[in-house]
């Protein structure tokens, strides 16, 4: 049985998946250049206002906790500057030195891209050290700041911002959730609709009116497959 190497840098990797459950791997695993120095992490909560004759006394109640969201800045370089001499001959001879645009077009095939199977982008999972971060990207800036005298980009900064996604199932077994009282969140499968989705929930189909407006979706027929709806708890 081979050792691991406790000298070895771990990178943060990004692998995607076709299932929520995470089990079909796509493509090959999006591997940082450079660990990123910090990442941060948004928690929140969802407060809804009751209807009130007197706004003065307006209140506000619980709805539901959006799913986290973690950012991170990775760095992307081309000039080499970044490899010693046997790293350099190692990433030559086995294809690996990538250019900018090459990464960039890897990160995007696997987290933004859609995947003509799932009619949707791939679901990802950040892994570095302790962390594991189910994911689906809800955007990537990329900030370009050196060039080629072709104008070919050297370096590029990705600014990414990812959206907790675990399998819903797997979310309701761990929480113990399952009462219409409290918060859920669904994926939109094909075939779904707001009554019968409403009738999952809370028991009847009576309330895909009201779960329209606290999405606001503008028509409650068009519902979009891979989109995310929230059921607060009935008020």
């Amino acid at each position: 049985m081979p050792l691991s190497n406790p000298f070895k840098l771990e990178k943060l990797t990004i692998t995607a998946y076709k299932d929520d459950k995470r089990t079909e791997k796509v493509g090959d695993p999006f591997k940082a250049m450079f660990n990123p120095e910090s990442f941060s992490e948004k928690y929140s909560t969802k407060l809804l206002k009751k209807p009130s004759l007197n706004p003065a006394s307006q209140t506000v109640t619980f709805g539901y906790t959006p799913p986290p969201l973690l950012s991170l800045k990775l760095l992307l370089d081309g000039t080499g500057s970044n490899e010693l001499g046997v790293e350099a001959l190692a990433n030559a001879l086995t294809g690996n030195n990538l250019s900018v645009a090459d990464r960039i077009k890897q990160f995007l095939s696997i987290a933004s891209d859609i995947n003509g199977k799932l009619h949707q982008p791939n679901y990802l999972d950040v892994t570095w050290g302790k962390l594991t971060f189910p994911c689906r990207l809800q955007s990537v800036d990329i900030n370009y700041t050196l060039f080629n005298p072709d104008g070919t980009p050297l370096r590029a900064e990705l600014n990414i911002s990812l959206l907790f996604d675990q399998n819903a199932k797997k979310s309701q077994s761990i929480a113990g959730l399952s009462s219409p009282d409290l918060t859920h969140s669904r994926i939109v499968k094909d075939g779904d609709t707001l009554p019968l989705l409403s009738k999952e929930i809370y028991g009847t189909s009576n309330q895909y009116l009201w779960i329209a407006q606290q999405n606001q979706l503008d028509d409650f027929r068009n519902l979009n497959p891979g989109q995310r709806l929230f059921f607060p708890p009935l008020v």
